[in-house]
């Protein structure tokens, strides 16, 4: 069965504002999926709308079948599905161990248990359990934000820019990380401007363009797309998409 079902999703930040206009997408369990597109395509938009920090106006989200369309955090939370944001992800004056224990508020009975598990798929917290979140290096804290999320056991796991201000180096032990974590059996929603390495190492991708479905299919054919590439890397002689997803050249 598909994890997450995303049938004609529509909603935004006021009545008249639709900045998501009728995403379709669905991820399943053991999948990598990514959400690309240019900024205010309403990537992190779509984000909010599945977990109840906005509401959706139309369409419907179903949790493994399960209809949670306009579900409040807290019921979207329990009912599986889980979102590391791009900021503000961690307890800065908690540490390592404190912080994934803030994870298991559902099931503090289960917290030492599942705390291990986390612990053990990600060494690096073990190493610095007893390490205030507020000394770790950025990727070191995207780490923890993960671990924290897991320590709910979701069995849909959203990310939002997850490598956003990471060196090349941090950002690609992260995506491996979470490629992992994907293998493990959890469906993964991820939205990335990092589009090309994203795409690289995922499953399927969406490219979303105003609001709405540009292109999808399997995501390292998308990545070979010589259009696609223009897309998001532009350069010399070629072209970059724009924030309303109009293709532009860019002179030599």
């Amino acid at each position: 069965m598909t994890a997450l079902i995303v049938d004609g999703l529509v909603g935004g930040y006021a009545a008249a504002d639709h900045v998501v206009k009728g995403v379709m997408l669905g991820v399943a369990p053991q999948e990598l999926v990514c959400i690309i597109g240019p900024n205010g395509a309403g990537k992190s938009t779509v984000l909010k709308l599945l977990t109840g920090l906005l509401r959706p106006r139309e369409g419907r989200v179903l949790l493994d079948g399960r209809d949670v369309t306009g579900f409040a955090p807290r019921a979207v939370l329990e009912a599986g599905m889980v979102l590391v944001p791009q900021e503000r992800n961690v307890f800065g004056t908690l540490t390592v161990e404190e912080n994934l224990g803030m994870g298991c508020f559902l099931a503090p009975r289960l917290a030492r248990a599942r705390m291990a598990a986390v612990m053990d798929r990600f060494p690096l917290l073990a190493e610095r359990r007893r390490q205030l979140a507020r000394t770790l290096s950025g990727g070191q804290r995207q780490i923890l934000a993960m671990g924290q999320a897991l320590m709910s056991e979701p069995r849909v796991l959203l990310l939002d820019e997850p490598t956003a201000g990471l060196s090349p180096k941090a950002a690609s032990d992260l995506f491996a990380l979470v490629r992992a974590t994907a293998a493990s059996g959890v469906a993964v929603l991820m939205v990335e401007q990092n589009a090309l390495q994203a795409m690289e190492l995922s499953d399927r991708a969406l490219v979303l363009v105003d609001g709405r479905n540009a292109h999808e299919g399997p995501a390292p054919a998308l990545a070979r797309d010589p259009a696609i590439r223009r897309l998001f890397l532009g350069g010399r002689g070629g072209s970059r998409m724009d924030d309303t997803g109009t293709t532009r050249e860019i002179s030599p």
